[in-house]
């Protein structure tokens, strides 16, 4: 049966399962020995709608239940908003954008996600993966504060059960539904416990201020439970006035997943947060690098003219921004590597940054973006790709049954 390609190429349904699309990708594990080391993946996605009607069953609400099982998720769904649209999967080319083959074989147990996201997993050589919802990410937009409330508990809670519970190697930052204080608070007290969750995230694109008071105990909460925040980055095209003032999706992808962490850090900043909740770790994801020292350099300057402004900042801006974690993809790859490694120096990435491969999205990047790096000690390499994620988050390190395979041939030869 072949792919609708746009006349890319002839491309059969069979072609496109997990293995052969990440083949090249275990060819760099197995040449760069990544069992030798753990790799821990900040960020990796799924396609939660694959999985919607087992979702629905997890909404409390049974009238919302009843509509998201009749509307569905998407265009003219339940969680319709004006911040969805684009053309991220270039028109079907990039095939695993919208979570690969659907005919992929998978056992009946454990969960098809389980099965198919350690089989990315394993081609990548990742141990341990922080695994997050896709469309959801834009979910911060919906006009409905219940809607997002009541979809977060429901995925939250069918991704306990059915995913982090069954696999060890899966974990995740659940979904905070900032546009419910109320909704948010109950999210950290109910599932703060539960299995494989290792903090929670703040989709960025969102129209809510983050120093608003009625977030305070929140953040107190998660400080007590010693439960990171994160704040993953995305774009708003429609809805967004000033990005809809780009007309190609290249122009809105390079401003917006950099855009809303810019804006939500500089609030974090200015309203004196670091010091409010001085145990509380943050995280900023899928932003790239290059936007962190351009906020420090401006944020410094506007500080030592107004520091009366911030009376609560003991220090200059970027030296709490040091202070923070950050997620390497989308790192900027330009020709230009002595400012990359400037940046690296800026933020302290040896003890402050942490390997994302965003997989399955069309923009993801192999641990070889870090390896690779000439710059980067031996150490610097290591802690990158998974020793500052296991001391972020408190990870109790798992190795990857192929990586324990591959190390007891070595030993054995």
């Amino acid at each position: 049966m072949p792919m609708d390609t746009a006349n890319f190429r002839d491309l059969s349904l069979a072609e496109v399962d997990t293995k052969t699309l990440l083949a090249h990708a275990d060819q760099q594990s197995v040449q760069r020995r990544y069992e030798d080391f753990l790799i821990v993946d900040v960020d990796g996605h799924h396609f939660e709608t694959h999985s919607f009607k087992q979702i629905c069953e997890y909404i409390e609400d049974p009238v919302m239940r009843d509509q998201a099982k009749y509307q569905g998720y998407g265009a003219g769904g339940l969680a319709s908003s004006l911040g969805a649209g684009g053309y991220q999967n270039i028109l079907g080319r990039v095939t695993r954008h919208s979570g690969g083959n659907p005919r992929e074989i998978t056992p009946p147990t454990p969960h098809r996600d389980v099965t198919l996201t350690k089989r990315w997993m394993d081609a990548l050589g990742i141990d341990i993966v922080c695994l997050f919802p896709t469309p959801m990410l834009t979910l911060g937009l919906t006009p409905r504060p219940d809607v997002e409330n009541a979809l977060a508990r429901a995925y939250n809670a069918w991704l306990c059960e059915e995913v982090l519970a069954q696999e060890p190697r899966i974990c995740s930052t659940l979904y905070l539904p900032l546009n419910d204080p109320e909704g948010s608070y109950k999210m950290v007290k109910d599932f703060g416990g539960k299995k494989g969750v290792i903090g929670f995230t703040i989709v960025s694109p969102r129209y809510k201020a983050v120093y608003d008071n009625a977030f305070m105990k929140t953040y107190a909460l998660l400080e007590e439970m010693n439960m990171p925040l994160v704040f993953h980055g995305a774009y708003a095209w429609g809805g967004d006035q000033s990005l809809e003032l780009c007309n190609r999706f290249l122009a809105v992808h390079a401003l917006g997943f950099a855009w809303f962490n810019i804006l939500h850090m500089t609030n974090w900043l200015c309203n004196g947060l670091p010091e409010r909740f001085p145990k509380l770790k943050t995280m900023w994801v899928e932003s790239g690098l290059a936007w962190v020292p351009f906020l420090m350099q401006r944020l410094d300057n506007e500080w030592m003219m107004r520091s009366s402004e911030v009376p609560l900042l003991k220090r200059k801006p970027s030296d709490y921004m040091r202070e923070m974690y950050y997620s390497s993809q989308p790192m900027e790859m330009v020709n230009n590597k002595e400012a990359l490694e400037l940046t690296f120096k800026m933020i302290n990435a040896e003890t402050q940054l942490c390997y994302s491969s965003d997989y399955p999205h069309w923009d993801m990047d192999l641990p070889s973006t870090i390896y690779d790096l000439p710059f980067l000690t031996e150490t610097a390499k290591r802690n990158i790709l998974g020793g500052n994620a296991k001391r972020f988050f408190n990870l109790e390190p798992v190795m990857s049954e192929l990586k324990i395979k591959r190390l007891a041939e070595r030993n054995k030869a």
